[in-house]
């Protein structure tokens, strides 16, 4: 199974209006319900971690997943600030580390930026990986257990431990493939 995120383009296609002070996005129904699903999703993980989920961490993890695929922490500084709440960038990373720690979102490694975990759709059995459209953006959570046990069992072989924590694929999602032809 898997699910799809929205990449950047696909995200300012939401965008109903821009002013000074704010950015508002219109989401369809499903969307809404979508993310809404997915801050519960984060607050119930917070919960069974026994951390706290602040304000700060709501916010930046809500510019997060509204955008539906990887956003890098300035980005989410700029949108924040947007909406009028300005703050230093080691806020944001913080509110990153601990979204981070409690397993809502992840950090696609070759572009510095992070989407929130929807494993939650997809039933989250094993471990992810993430396919990246090198032309849109959208990133899409592929549950692949059997690849991270082949790693490890060729790496075992080897006589080598592996530190992999996730597994990164870049190429054309299906809808940038089929618009190419």
């Amino acid at each position: 199974m898997y699910c799809a995120v929205w990449g950047r383009k696909q995200a300012m296609n939401h965008m109903t209006k821009s002013t000074e002070n704010s950015v508002e996005l219109t989401l369809e129904p499903n969307e809404l319900a979508r993310l809404n699903k997915t801050l519960e999703h984060a607050r119930e993980a917070f919960d069974s971690k026994n951390l706290r989920f602040t304000d700060l961490r709501e916010q930046v993890f809500t510019e997060i997943a509204s955008t539906r695929g990887s956003i890098g922490a300035y980005d989410i500084l700029e949108r924040l600030a947007q909406k009028g709440t300005r703050l230093a960038p080691i806020s944001v990373y913080r509110s990153i580390d601990a979204l981070m720690d409690a397993g809502v979102i992840h950090r696609l490694e070759s572009k510095n930026a992070y989407f929130a975990c929807r494993r939650h759709e997809h039933g989250g059995k094993g471990r992810p990986i993430f396919l990246a459209c090198e032309n849109c953006g959208t990133v899409t959570e592929v549950s692949a257990q059997p690849i991270f046990d082949a790693i490890k069992e060729l790496a075992e072989t080897a006589g080598f431990e592996p530190k992999v924590k996730f597994v990164e694929v870049s190429g054309l999602c299906s809808e940038c493939k089929s618009n190419k032809g």
